[in-house]
């Protein structure tokens, strides 16, 4: 829970309101899946016990999409040729809302859940008596588990346009849900809207970014707002007119997405979703926020003069940290060993446990990589490609940092300091989201690693993100971060690569294979397919299909392997071909696509090499598969034809990683096929620039140029 959201733990009754940007789709129909996700999350928190109240938009809406489909329908030719006058609100009004609050019923009722209608007008809390009665009706029915939507009766109010006059009680839905608020004496007030809160400026706009907790001394000043709702009356001027109005009346108010499926119940689990009004927002809100957008651009301007340093410069400052992990060894264990205990307390999975885990030797592990990353050649400025184009044009080709690096990445705390130490070696910002099981690891090899920065380069060259809420503030930042690499489960990778335009790089399964032919060493195999499978289970290199020669059923090779895996406490679980063996007794599997991250594995029976390749390809995720055979020509066309990331040859599939591989250390292993591929080291963060150097040479049409274009010795 998020530390400025723990009053909801006192929230009792909660009202609800749904703009019309919500309820409606762009053309102007009823958003059924939003409305459907909006009842099913009110139908949740009336079974925890929560008294949940609706304020709903969108009668006027949905009234003009009727009215005009049956002007439509009605009218001829002739008639449509004429000027069209623009419908009457309030017979929209009429009409709409019979066929709104029909939907709301439907849907309710298939949730075993009862609604009840109240339609009110601004001139209705004028008068004492109705607003006692209006409490007393809706305490009644919150007393039978019914949930109360209210709506202004806009066929019947007589408040004129514009909506805001100097005499209105309340001005729209917004400010009616306010109103009702304090009338009903709610805990909080939810405001669903089009967009994911309140943001510092138009939320199209790349500059805007979202604001958690709105301090009015601080924000009302610097706020530029937008346009208005495209469908409803006030938009977000309105939203935070009504949402202060309550907030300094003593009942919080957050300013949330309407269109995300779950949010409601996200805020009264007390995370950071939307803008939350308080009457305490200044002690709620942070002292400095860091936004995402300055966070970035830190990062991109200490990587500048990171890159100015020398070559011997930016060496001593990752043996620095090299040195640093070690000095402190004692306290990041200590902070480790928090997080595991947290972790196996919560329940987490042993995979992800074991992940976490900075085992005996790790810290002085990473700190060798470090050191062999140092001693590396220096990777930017390199000379790539050079060519003479005219007679004293020369044009160099050469390495430079990518700029600024978000990294994405679950459960691995030592995947920071390589990280880390790549991005210092490359020359490039970076900026780190680790998983919240590992936040005190995280932490505390964060505070390590900057300290040793020096003072001229800077701490904010390496960022580290806190909190899950700041991710999509960052995803926006396509003009200020270069690329995205997420390192974690599917889900992860999906939902970064769905949700920004920046560049990502990355994996989102390990699913390797190890295939065994029939022209195995057998004692070989038996080693590679252990240690594939056992040396780290939970790696993303580890095993997690065995595909065995169909000739190896014949001479008890296969009986033989899967003795050998059970013997090291591997379950396993088996294809149609071997799961239909009763004498291996291996159930069948679900599927084929599946990554255990555990000691479990598949086993499947395939004719020959082609029937390998083929069933790789289908259901493989390109990252790491092997072949055990002593025929080189059938290993050779495994190598050729296999479309993975790495291909591997009588070699365990646990040898593809970046320190293995003498890349000093890695940022994660890339399934992608563009810029880099496999272990990304220090070069897969590199791009290149043009270097063009002349004595005063001019175009001028190519009059008088002439071309040569020939290659140049490059001199070390």
């Amino acid at each position: 829970m998020d530390a400025s959201r723990e009053f909801v733990n006192n929230v009792k009754r909660v009202i609800v309101k749904v703009g019309t940007a919500v309820v409606t789709r762009s053309d102007g129909r009823m958003a059924l899946g939003r409305l459907g996700a909006l009842c099913e999350q009110l139908k949740e928190l009336n079974l925890d016990g929560y008294e949940v109240i609706l304020v709903t938009s969108g009668a006027v809406s949905a009234g003009r999409q009727r009215l005009r489909f049956r002007k439509l329908v009605n009218s001829s030719f002739a008639d449509l040729q004429k000027p069209q006058v623009e419908l009457d609100g309030k017979a929209c009004a009429a009409v709409g809302q019979n066929g709104l609050m029909a939907l709301y019923d439907a849907l309710f009722s298939q949730l075993d859940l009862t609604s009840a209608q109240l339609l009110v007008t601004d001139n209705d809390f004028r008068d004492p008596n109705f607003r006692s009665q209006l409490t007393d009706t809706v305490n009644q029915l919150l007393d039978l588990k019914v949930v109360p939507v209210l709506n202004e009766n806009d066929a019947v109010s007589t408040r004129n346009a514009p909506y805001e006059d100097s005499s209105g009680i309340f001005w729209d839905n917004d400010s009616l849900a306010a109103l009702l608020a304090l009338e009903l004496k709610a805990d909080l007030l939810v405001l669903l809207s089009d967009v994911d809160g309140l943001y510092s400026g138009p939320p199209s706009d790349p500059q805007s970014k979202l604001i958690h907790t709105y301090v009015k001394a601080k924000h009302q000043t610097e706020i530029t707002f937008g346009d208005k709702s495209r469908l409803g009356r006030g938009g977000m001027t309105a939203k935070v007119k009504a949402a202060v109005h309550a907030a300094y009346a003593g009942i919080p108010v957050i300013i949330a997405s309407g269109k995300e499926t779950d949010n409601i119940i996200k805020v009264l689990k007390g995370q950071c979703v939307g803008t939350l009004f308080h009457k305490d927002a200044h002690l709620l809100a942070p002292v400095k926020e860091t936004g995402a957008r300055e966070m970035a651009v830190a990062a991109r301007e200490s990587s500048r003069r990171l890159q100015a340093l020398s070559t011997q410069e930016r060496k001593k400052i990752l043996l620095d940290i090299a040195d640093a992990l070690e000095d402190n060894e004692e306290l990041i264990k200590i902070e480790n060993e928090a997080d595991v205990a947290a972790a196996q307390s919560a329940g987490y999975e042993k995979s992800l446990v074991a992940r976490l885990a900075l085992k005996p030797g790790k810290i002085s592990s990473l700190a060798k990589s470090i050191r062999v990353l140092a001693d590396m050649e220096e990777p930017i400025g390199q000379i790539l490609k050079k060519t003479e184009v005219a007679d004293g044009l020369i044009l160099e080709k050469t390495s430079c940092p990518l700029g600024v690096l978000l990294i994405v990445f679950e459960s691995r705390p030592d995947a920071l300091v390589q990280i880390a130490s790549l991005a210092v070696r490359s020359g490039n910002g970076l900026l780190l989201k680790g998983g919240k099981e590992a936040k005190r690891s995280n932490a505390i090899l964060h505070k390590v690693i900057t300290s040793a920065l020096p003072e001229k380069v800077g701490e904010k060259l390496i960022g580290l993100v806190t909190t899950r809420e700041e991710i999509p503030d960052l995803l926006k930042l396509d003009d200020v971060i270069d690329l995205v690499i997420p390192r974690g489960s599917n889900k992860l990778v999906s939902q970064i690569k769905e949700s920004t335009k920046i560049p990502v790089l990355g994996h989102s399964d390990g699913i390797c294979h190890v295939y065994v032919d029939k022209s195995a060493n057998m004692d070989m195999a038996k080693q590679i397919v252990i240690d594939a499978k056992m040396d780290y289970p939970a790696a993303c290199n580890a095993m997690e299909t065995l595909l065995v020669h169909k000739d190896l059923l014949q001479n008890g090779g296969l009986n033989k392997l899967v003795n050998d895996l059970r013997s090291e406490g591997v379950a396993l679980f088996g294809g149609p071909r071997v799961s239909a063996l009763q004498e291996l007794n291996i159930p069948a599997t679900q599927t084929f696509h599946k990554e255990y991250n555990s000691p479990a594995c598949t086993v499947e029976i395939v004719d020959e090499v082609h029937a390998a390749i083929e069933h790789i390809n289908q259901h493989g995720s390109a990252h790491t598969d092997c072949i055990v055979a002593d025929d080189q020509k059938v290993a050779e066309v495994f190598l050729q034809q296999v479309d993975s990331a790495a291909v591997f040859h009588n070699a365990s599939t646990r040898f593809c990683d970046g320190a293995r591989f003498g890349l000093g250390a890695e940022v994660g292993i890339s399934t992608s096929r563009i810029h880099a591929r496999g272990p990304v080291g220090v070069e897969g963060l590199l791009t290149t620039r043009w270097i063009l150097k002349g004595s005063g040479q001019i175009v001028d049409g190519d009059k008088g140029v002439v071309y040569t274009h020939k290659d140049l010795s490059i001199v070390s």
